[in-house]
């Protein structure tokens, strides 16, 4: 079996129970098999293991949410986006049976008795989260690199001399949150830039990595990964002292639907084929 998303299951349904209508039958009988289809969407969406996942892990999770369906009968359905849209979706009611952020902050935010808590929430299931996954934090550019962008000392001067523009995350957004360290290490005044048009924003990283590709920056700050799937060139990769280590932790939520096949899909990512699926474009397991 392969992932679905509710958006196409309810297409599908609606398509099935507009021709049975439209087949000669009472409007009774027309009624009567819409419920049905209805009731087996509803089944259905019942059997779907929901993850929200940051946008980063797009392209390996698609693979490994098809490798476990292989071997569950629960069907993995994912929500992408930055984890900080994904931990606000959480706290305001959101279904989802397991979350796995771009960094610790947003996990933090959700953990009972974590001290970056500051809302007293208590959505993650005690005894489940682990470090997944490492990324690295890289400078790309467009093809053929036409600011003759090479590390990120000569973006720091470029970007002094309003020589080229950065495009990076907002702050909410994880590796937004990386890049202003950056800034910060290489002593460059982000809002003075942004205020001078130097710096645009994406509201995740494959936002970013869009304004590179098609070349409306001169240089942008992604994940290793995403510059992999993007095709990007990466001309340096930050250092640890630079922006800190690039971890993403996962864990079930408190009173999920699925908490059994959540702690299944935990353990499934921290086997050998996803494992596989994840060095693949440049992750490093960390909970193998």
């Amino acid at each position: 079996m392969k992932p679905v998303t509710r958006r196409a299951f309810c297409a599908s349904a609606a398509v099935a129970a507009g021709t049975i209508a439209g087949c000669g039958r009472s409007q009774d009988e027309a009624d009567d098999a819409a419920s049905d289809a209805g009731q087996g969407m509803a089944d259905d969406a019942e059997k779907e293991l929901v993850v929200f996942a940051a946008a980063s892990l797009t392209e390996s999770l698609a693979r490994i949410g098809e490798l476990f369906a292989e071997e569950s009968p629960s069907q993995p359905s994912f929500n992408f986006d930055s984890s900080g849209t994904l931990k606000t979706q959480i706290q305001e009611g959101a279904s989802c049976d397991v979350f796995i952020s771009a960094a610790q902050k947003q996990m933090n935010q959700l953990e009972a008795g974590n001290e970056a808590n500051t809302e007293n929430l208590d959505l993650v299931e005690p005894g489940t989260r682990l470090d997944l996954l490492e990324n690295k934090v890289v400078l790309v550019v467009p093809d053929g690199n036409p600011a003759g962008i090479d590390s990120f000392e000569t973006m720091a001067r470029k970007l002094a001399s309003g020589d080229v523009v950065l495009a990076m995350g907002n702050e909410d957004v994880p590796v937004g949150q990386y890049t202003q360290k950056i800034l910060a290490y290489l002593e460059l005044d982000e809002r003075r830039l942004a205020d001078a048009g130097r710096i645009t924003y994406g509201s995740n990283v494959k936002e970013v990595t869009t304004q590179v590709s098609e070349a409306a920056v001169g240089c942008g700050i992604v994940y290793a990964t995403d510059a992999y799937s993007a095709g990007l060139d990466s001309v340096a990769e930050a250092t640890e002292e630079m922006c800190g280590k690039v971890v993403y932790p996962a864990a079930a939520i408190k009173g999920a639907a699925h908490p059994d096949d959540a702690e299944r899909f935990l353990e499934f990512c921290r086997g050998p084929k996803a494992s596989a699926e994840f060095e693949a474009v440049g992750f490093t397991p960390l909970a193998g």
